[in-house]
């Protein structure tokens, strides 16, 4: 565990790349193979399920503490993390334990079946042995809230830094359904055996943004165009009778969607698809929202099955009969793709549709008509282009409309957590509903490190209640907040939800009256 803290640290106190993966190098020439293949686990989101619930760590720690209640609340609420609110409070250890971070998450993971009291005997023993860095990791592993500022990219650089091994090999054996304890590190990042079963995806080929001309592209014969989809990404799978379907989060969602897994068992061909997952009812594409509704449930029932149905739109083909077509051009996948769903014929999986165009300025009028059809905008695809791991610049292109955006008001502020504890960096905005104010989104992205301190210099001066580590402020700061899309909802308060919402800057120049009103507001729902 002292090896693991010193990494976290590290990684903790730096936003340079490089220097991230110098530190995952340095730890992975020092720490134990059981240790390694934990690492990537944690980094990779491959966390054990919470076996012990924070409500039981706070009165735990508070017991030892003998702080009153509302003292602890003004510590939580300054701080702004449980896990590093618990490990300031607890007095220092008096014992050192040597445990390595296999160890650790193997005692974490046993405490599954265990009674509640060995759960508590496990938990104090543990924050008598750890000095403060580790028992803020140890509370945050076993509080299930463990996240650090890594990107999948940076891991991936690091490893194969590492190993030695190409990007897309390591990508590919990371993604799947293993689990620590199942497999060696050596299988992890070896060449060897790179499809252990039959359900393991492939890394998903993305888009950059598209940031010059369309003239600068090339020649428009060059790219094929298709719209771009507001759904899950998803990869269908159908190998050895088996079918799989994972979302682009790497999490298996075959289950969620019953009715594509029963036509995919039923086709002939093995294969690996690429494609979209969308809420399709009587030919019409339902907004992102409506499917929503049927994610992360334990059983879909029937009136949701028909009132909410779902198909894939699907874009590229990665694997036929066991052979990878990743390195063929967009052109020949894209031609083998349409053979493939001319001949099975499924129900519930459609081709999206190419857009025929012969200039650049074909595509600029239907681009703009796309939320017509609930599409985000357009994606361009160099036709020579291989199926990349990850991100290529040059290669894919995202052209997507431009997002709507209202104006709204802050009325809620929260601190952040990690390296931004200590200001308020969640916050949450309200539109006017006649004469009053009702909230509309939370937004956690768009300011500037230097705006973020002058918002909480301004929230810790104008607080007017606290709920936890909440504060309502005066309604004086306007934001014109971004979103790609809006739908009604009975979950908000406001009767609306938006779509990926995040601010786009902070209009000094407005003031509270200036505030877009709801009802105006609605009228953006197609």
């Amino acid at each position: 565990m002292k090896h693991f803290a010193e990494l976290i640290n590290a990684l903790e106190t730096t936003n340079r790349t490089n220097a991230k993966i110098e530190a995952i190098i340095d730890y992975l020439e020092r720490a134990p193979d059981e240790d390694k293949v934990w690492f990537i686990a944690l980094f990779t989101g491959k966390r054990p399920k919470r076996n012990v619930g924070t409500n039981s760590m706070k009165e735990w720690a508070l017991e030892i503490t003998k702080l009153p209640f509302w003292l602890f609340q003004e510590s939580y609420s300054s701080v702004g993390d449980l896990g590093e609110t618990l490990s300031l409070i607890l007095p220092p250890p008096q014992e050192k334990i040597e445990y390595t971070l296999a160890q650790w998450m193997n005692a974490i993971v046993d405490l599954k079946n265990k009674a509640e009291i060995q759960k508590k005997e496990f938990v104090l023993k543990s924050w008598n042995g750890l000095d403060y860095t580790e028992r803020l990791i140890f509370n945050k592993l076993i509080g299930g809230s463990f996240r650090i500022g890594v990107s999948a990219k940076t891991l991936i650089n690091a490893l194969t830094k590492f190993s030695g091994q190409e990007s897309s090999t390591l990508m590919h054996s990371l993604m799947g359904k293993w689990q620590p304890g199942e497999v060696s590190f050596n299988d992890l990042i070896s060449a060897e055996n790179i499809n252990p079963d039959n359900s393991k995806p492939y890394p998903f080929c993305l888009a950059y943004p598209l940031e010059k001309e369309l003239k600068d592209l090339g020649e428009p014969d060059e790219w094929q165009a298709e719209y771009k989809w507001d759904g899950i990404r998803g990869q269908i799978i159908r190998r050895n009778d088996e079918v799989f379907i994972w979302s682009r989060g790497e999490e298996l969602v075959t289950e969620q969607f019953p009715e594509i897994k029963e036509v995919v068992s039923a086709m002939k061909s093995d294969f690996v698809l690429d494609g979209e997952i969308l809420a399709v009812k009587d030919n019409i594409i339902l907004n992102f929202s409506d499917l929503q509704k049927r994610l992360n449930r334990k059983t879909l029932s029937k009136k949701m099955l028909a009132e909410i149905p779902a198909e894939v739109f699907a874009y590229d083909l990665l694997e036929l009969e066991g052979h990878d077509l990743r390195e063929k051009p967009v052109s020949a996948r894209r031609a083998m793709l349409e053979e493939l769903l001319l001949n099975e014929a499924p129900q519930n999986i459609k081709l999206s549709r190419n857009i025929n165009f012969e200039k650049w300025d074909d595509l600029h009028q239907i681009r703009e008509s796309s939320r017509e059809i609930n599409s985000e905008g357009l994606m361009l695809k160099q036709k020579n282009s291989p199926y990349h791991s990850g991100r290529k610049k040059g290669d894919w292109w995202k052209w997507k409309v431009n997002p709507f955006t209202i104006d709204a008001v802050l009325i809620y502020a929260q601190k952040g957590s990690g390296r931004r504890s200590a200001y308020y960096t969640d916050y949450t905005f309200a539109v006017k509903n006649g004469d009053a104010l009702v909230t509309i989104a939370k937004a956690y992205s768009g300011l500037t490190d230097k705006e973020i301190m002058e918002v909480s210099r301004f929230v810790t001066k104008n607080a007017l209640e606290k709920f936890g580590p909440v504060r309502t402020v005066k309604a004086e700061l306007v934001f014109e907040i971004a979103f790609e899309g809006i739908a009604l909802s009975n979950r908000h308060k406001s009767g609306v939800a938006l779509r990926f919402p995040r601010i786009v800057r902070w209009r000094k120049d407005k003031t509270v009256n200036d505030i877009d009103n709801l009802e105006e507001i609605k009228k953006l729902i197609s």
